[in-house]
């Protein structure tokens, strides 16, 4: 009888609805931490910062967002989002490829002092 008792209980617990599930389902998976990836010689620091999940020939990735630090500026690098670590080439210019596919693309030139991209020519 107490076993039967436990299990009504259990039948009358709250559930969640089929939306909170579906919600639940295809909600964005947490975002990964901010992580250093280069320091230049005079200090300036290149960061991992945002994520966003994309897909290729070889199955799902996630590209980061590079953010440049010095001291207490942050100067985020617009739309270059990459999975490969960037090259520091001197004090003011490092390479970047760009995402594309869960593939390295196109270089980019960033100087590190305005966050500017400029697209490397062959």
């Amino acid at each position: 009888m107490l076993g039967a008792a436990v299990l009504a209980g259990l039948a009358c617990g709250e559930r969640p609805s089929p939306s909170a599930r579906a919600a639940a389902d295809t909600a964005e998976p947490p975002r990964p931490a901010d992580s250093l990836v280069a320091t230049t010689p005079g200090g300036t620091q290149i960061w991992f910062t945002l994520a966003r999940s994309d897909s290729g020939d070889t199955g799902r990735c996630s590209a980061r967002a590079v953010e440049i630090r010095r001291g207490a500026t942050r100067v985020p690098v617009p739309l270059l989002y990459t999975f490969t670590a960037p090259e520091i080439l001197n004090d003011t210019t490092m390479r970047a490829h760009l995402s594309d596919h869960c593939r390295p693309g196109d270089r980019y030139l960033v100087d590190l002092r305005t966050g500017r991209p400029v697209r490397e020519r062959p």
